[in-house]
């Protein structure tokens, strides 16, 4: 998920929570402490989730087996020969 997609979803979902939370209680700080609460939770799920697929990725790469390089092949002509590598 890009950064950008993770702050409108962060700010939606924050924005929801603080409505419903002031129509629930109707008290504004009661509010705003579930919105904060809210915010921290998706701040932390989001850090756990990229610290995992970072972890991931790179346990990996370190667990690939590098493929053996193939043979060089001579280039092709245009008239769709084959050039031989000592020249014409």
């Amino acid at each position: 998920m890009y950064f950008p997609q993770f702050l409108v979803g962060m700010f939606t979902t924050s924005a929801i929570v603080a409505v419903w939370t002031y129509i629930a209680t109707g008290s504004f700080w009661k509010a705003l402490a579930w919105t904060v609460l809210a915010l921290l939770v998706l701040q932390v799920g989001y850090f756990l989730l990229a610290f995992g697929l970072f972890y991931k990725r790179s346990t990996k790469s370190t667990d690939a087996k590098p493929e053996p390089a193939s043979p060089v092949q001579p280039p092709l002509r245009r008239n769709g020969g084959v050039s031989s590598p000592g020249g014409q």
